[in-house]
């Protein structure tokens, strides 16, 4: 269904939310890796409107710098003292001037609302010739929402009821008022001129303007969502966390739809920018969030968290926090591993269990099997780190670099000190301390020799478990002989 492009989408993102209990204003609280208003926002630009504009006004100095970051075409209006919805609207009019054309209404604090469903509304409001088409929804339960009242014969919306105004047959109507609405600008502007605010609040009500309309000859009509969780508005945690389980599992479903094996929804979470290629397996207990993209028959988890992560195609990636990184097609990650940012591994490269890397680039096929810090390093390809290997990046002022070449072999326990560089095709040997650099083709050794100080234990540890130990495997050495 089309829709001509609106003039306008208004925001309501003024309200201080105190049932969230929460230093961080309603709208900026985060699910599926957007705030709340975030996703209102992403679901508004699908209509591509002319004017964009958030009303702000509880904490307007945070919800105005995060909108700048997320979004910096949102323009922005202040509603310094929240005097009801019609007022917020009547100051995002103020902000944007005289509007020609078709103005959407939403809430901020609606998460689940989607670009599709405000296309239809729009769509619509312009096919009926509507003043005004509130987006409403069947419910299951509509205690405590305003009832739409419809006109038998053409369907027009006569009414909106709150619940505590209702009589016996209108609390019997499942169908509610969402917050959300289409207008007639130019109509909308000439209402809320009229509407009054001699109500219990003392406020300016967006729904008089229906009524004003209504009386004024003007057709109200609706519009239904075909879901009715998506106009659920966020009011406290528990409905916080609710969104966030239907919106993960909104989509958990489009990735297994486009060709992705989800073992086990129940535990999985992803973001909203998280991509998927095809025959890509997420196993149980993982998260993925950000700009993480999994590639073509990747398979990440268990029990694992990525980041801003690029798992290219037919890479393994198990039990593993990755932030920030990029994984080659091929590689095998984990179990165990931390990837903090900067980390690049190349095709068919491994970092194994109890490794951590950080700002390194580690070449195709190149190996870091156990038990190793690999910080601000380049790694040729092919190479392999021995077990226990640390590289010693930090001075306690600054941050030095490690290079090790292609087709290098470290032995275990080696602990690199940066700044240097180990050339292609050679060998340090296990224990040992590289403070020079090494030139290609050589095997180097830093350690002290072995000395063995003999009767050390009887004399130092007598009548001692390892004493009598010894002195037992001596007679039994010297009776062999």
């Amino acid at each position: 269904m089309s829709a001509i492009r609106p003039a306008a989408v208004v925001v309501l993102a003024a309200g201080e939310g105190t049932r969230m209990k929460s230093a961080t204003p309603k709208v900026l609280h985060e699910i599926c890796g957007r705030t709340l208003v975030g996703h209102v926002l992403a679901a508004a630009r699908e209509l591509e409107p002319e004017n964009l504009v958030v009303v702000v006004g509880h904490a307007r100095e945070k919800v105005t710098a995060h909108l700048g970051e997320t979004d910096p075409g949102v323009r922005t209006a202040v509603q310094a003292e929240q005097n009801g919805t019609g007022h917020a609207v009547r100051m995002a009019l103020e902000e944007i001037g005289t509007v020609d054309g078709t103005v959407v209404v939403v809430c901020g604090d609606t998460p689940l609302l989607r670009g599709a469903t405000l296309r239809e509304l729009t769509a619509n409001h312009t096919t009926d010739g509507n003043a005004v088409t509130v987006l409403t929804a069947e419910v299951p339960d509509s205690t405590g929402y305003g009832r739409i009242v419809r006109d038998g014969a053409s369907g027009a919306v006569t009414a909106i009821v709150e619940h505590k105004d209702a009589s016996d047959s209108q609390r019997a109507i499942r169908e509610i008022n969402s917050g959300v609405f289409a207008f007639d600008g130019q109509l909308l502007a000439d209402a809320l001129g009229k509407v009054r605010t001699d109500n219990s609040q003392g406020e300016e009500y967006l729904t008089d303007v229906l009524g004003i309309l209504r009386e004024a000859g003007h057709r109200v009509g609706a519009s239904v969502a075909g879901d009715h969780r998506e106009i659920a508005g966020i009011n406290n945690r528990v409905q916080l966390a609710e969104a966030r389980r239907i919106l993960n599992d909104r989509l958990l479903t489009e990735a297994m739809l486009g060709g992705v094996t989800v073992v086990d929804p129940a535990t999985t979470w992803i973001d909203v920018t998280v991509t998927f290629g095809q025959d890509a397996t997420v196993q149980p207990g993982t998260q993925l969030h950000g700009g993480t993209h999994i590639g073509e028959g990747a398979d990440v988890g268990p029990n694992t968290r990525l980041t801003d992560t690029v798992v290219e195609a037919g890479a393994r990636v198990d039990n593993t926090v990755a932030v920030s990184s990029h994984i080659g097609p091929g590689a095998s990650v984990g179990p165990y591993a931390y990837l903090r940012p900067g980390t690049r591994l190349g095709a068919k490269g491994k970092i194994g269990t109890y490794v951590e890397t950080k700002n390194a680039t580690i070449g195709e096929g190149t190996k870091i099997p156990h038990l190793s810090y690999v910080g601000d390093a380049t790694i040729g390809e092919y190479s392999n780190i021995g077990a226990a290997s640390v590289f010693v990046n930090y001075d306690g002022q600054a941050k030095h670099h490690t290079t090790v070449g292609s087709h290098c072999r470290t032995g275990s326990d080696n602990m690199f000190v940066a700044p240097v560089t180990v050339g292609d095709g050679a060998y340090t040997a296990a224990g040992s301390v590289i403070t020079k650099d090494v030139p290609p083709g050589s095997l180097a050794v830093a350690r002290g020799q072995q000395r063995n100080i003999e009767g050390w234990v009887a004399r130092k540890r007598p009548g001692s478990a390892a004493a009598k130990a010894a002195e037992t495997a001596s007679r039994q050495h010297s009776n062999e002989d």
